[in-house]
C-alpha cells in the first residue's frame, strides 16, 4: 500500500512495488495522503514514486470486472483522484521509475511536472488496444496535459513511448538514468515549495476548470 514520507519540505509518495492499481483500498490510501499533504502548512511540494517495475498499472480491472454494479462509483472515485492531484495547492511530480499505463499514465499527466526513467519503461494509453474508450474527463485531462499532435496519437495509436521518446514529445519534462528519477523529481520540487498556498491553488483551479468540471461530474461520468 502507499506510504507517506516528509524529506524537509517535499512530501514523497510511494504508491507500492506491485502494479499499483487502482484499488478502492489503494485509492483511499492514496486518498488520506493528499489529504495531509493539503493540511500540512508552510512551504511544500509533492513527489509521486513507486518501487519496482511499475509506476502504475491504472485500473484495477479485475476489482472492476467482479463488481459490475459499482462501476460508475468506481469511476467516479478515480476522476476524483484526477481531480484532486491536478488542482492540488502545490507543486506536483511524478518520478515514474517504471511502466506507466492506461489510467497510471493519466494520473501522472495530473501532476505539474513528470521525469522518467531514459533506458526502460514506457509510458503509454492502451484504450484503443484493449477496447476501453476514454471518458470525457479522461480525454479532458489528457487532452489538456499534452500538445495536440502528441494526445492524438497518445490516444488513437496507443504509442508506447520510452522515456527518450516521452521526452521528445512533451509527454515528461525530464527523462534520466534510473538511479536519478526520484532524486531529480525531489529537486524539481524543492525549487518550488514556496509556491504551495491558495494562491496556486485558485491558479490550478481556473487554468483546468473545464478538464476539473468534466472530471467532477457525477452525473454522466462514463459519457
Amino acid at each position: 500500500m502507499p506510504t507517506l514520507d516528509r524529506h524537509d519540505n517535499v512530501f514523497v509518495l510511494d504508491l507500492g512495488d506491485g502494479e499499483n492499481r487502482f484499488h478502492p483500498d489503494w485509492l483511499a490510501s492514496v486518498g488520506a495522503a493528499l489529504e495531509e499533504v493539503e493540511k500540512a502548512e508552510g512551504p511544500r511540494a509533492l513527489v509521486t514514486a513507486a518501487t519496482g517495475k511499475f509506476y502504475s498499472n491504472g485500473l484495477d480491472l479485475d476489482w472492476l470486472f467482479a463488481h459490475p454494479d459499482r462501476h460508475q462509483d468506481y469511476v467516479v472515485s478515480v476522476h476524483g483522484l484526477f481531480a484532486r492531484v491536478l488542482s492540488l495547492p502545490v507543486i506536483t511530480v511524478a518520478a515514474l521509475q517504471g511502466h506507466t499505463f492506461a489510467a497510471g499514465a493519466m494520473f501522472s499527466l495530473a501532476h505539474d511536472f513528470r521525469v522518467m526513467r531514459a533506458d526502460r519503461g514506457y509510458w503509454c494509453l492502451p484504450e484503443a488496444d484493449i477496447n476501453i474508450p476514454f471518458t470525457p474527463g479522461m480525454s479532458a485531462l489528457i487532452q489538456a496535459r499534452l500538445a495536440p499532435r502528441t494526445a492524438h496519437e497518445a490516444m488513437l495509436t496507443a504509442r508506447r513511448y520510452g522515456g527518450t521518446d516521452a521526452e521528445t514529445a512533451g509527454v515528461v519534462d525530464r527523462a534520466v538514468a534510473e538511479d536519478a528519477v526520484r532524486a531529480t523529481a525531489v529537486e524539481i520540487a524543492q525549487a518550488q515549495v514556496n509556491k504551495a498556498g491558495d494562491t496556486l491553488g485558485t491558479i490550478k483551479a481556473r487554468m483546468y476548470a473545464p478538464v476539473l468540471a468534466a472530471l467532477r461530474d457525477t452525473a454522466g461520468p462514463l459519457g
